[in-house]
């Protein structure tokens, strides 16, 4: 308290008195730094002018993916919680509620129907947000689930990759749906249906070691880490400064491991037109 505050009267300090507004009127741009008004992000696909591509939850990626963002959920098979009785500083069980509290979600994974320029496709999502988008049992069987209704529907299969890696809360029975999804890849494959995946920011772990890259074809959105191993560990391991732009979806797809970098206005159209030519559809004008 400062001596004009201590001056001031009680009246007059109620007329000058700070109001209470949203912390989340504005965010700041990590690639620019600029202050962009929150409420313009949905239409600008929630992309900062300068271009960073911001991570987004499920309900608006499946939107902006179908044509009119209309789909149907899929369920995702109820899964044993805490298999483990795991514990760390906080109880496996109290992340979870935590999450799901913070995401709306019951885990990593969700799935819709719907039509990309009329060409009806099963779509999968992996939430960072929901600790971390890491793999474990839970979302290994989202995975499963969108490949065999995929198989069963006879439908193209598109996910959007997002994720730490293993969730580690799980131990081996995280490590188990690396090995499990790619099998349900397989059974995608033998049956002759599109897999397209698409690199979201931050593509890491055992699900770039499994599924992330096992696509027929895969997009990446600019500027997204896809790694196993992250930048900083390899530096610290092998003390020495990597190349500018190292892991990025750019520096990927110089070097032949992405095919190519989507903005994400221009998803919905490079999406159709692929899975145009994998299906033999026309898709819609």
């Amino acid at each position: 308290m400062n001596w004009l505050t201590k001056l001031t009267p009680p009246g007059v300090k109620g007329m000058f008195s700070k109001k209470d507004s949203p912390d989340n009127l504005w965010i700041k741009c990590p690639k620019s730094g600029e202050m962009v008004f929150t409420n313009d992000l949905e239409g600008l696909l929630h992309v900062t002018p300068a271009g960073h591509h911001l991570r987004i939850g499920p309900e608006l990626r499946l939107s902006y993916t179908f044509d009119d963002g209309e789909y149907t959920s899929v369920k995702i098979p109820e899964v044993k919680q805490d298999p483990l009785n795991f514990k760390d500083d906080r109880k496996y069980t109290e992340r979870l509620k935590a999450a799901r509290a913070k995401t709306g979600q019951d885990d990593a994974m969700a799935i819709g129907i719907g039509k990309i320029h009329g060409i009806k496709s099963v779509v999968l999502v992996q939430n960072f947000a929901f600790m971390g988008g890491s793999l474990g049992m839970a979302a290994g069987e989202g995975f499963i689930t969108a490949a065999m209704t995929a198989k069963k529907r006879k439908l193209p299969l598109v996910i959007f990759t997002a994720a730490g890696g293993a969730r580690m809360q799980e131990g081996a029975l995280s490590l188990m749906q690396m090995p499990r999804s790619t099998i349900a890849v397989q059974e995608l494959r033998d049956a002759g249906l599109p897999y397209i995946v698409v690199l979201c920011d931050p593509t890491t772990g055992g699900v770039t070691a499994s599924y992330a890259m096992l696509g027929d074809i895969h997009l990446a959105e600019p500027g997204a880490l896809i790694c196993f191993a992250g930048p900083r560990v390899i530096e610290d391991t092998i003390r020495e400064k990597l190349p500018e732009g190292f892991q990025r979806a750019e520096y990927l797809e110089e070097k032949g491991m992405v095919d190519k970098v989507v903005h994400r206005r221009d998803m919905r159209d490079v999406l159709s037109n692929l899975l145009s030519v994998l299906t033999g559809q026309d898709k819609a004008a």
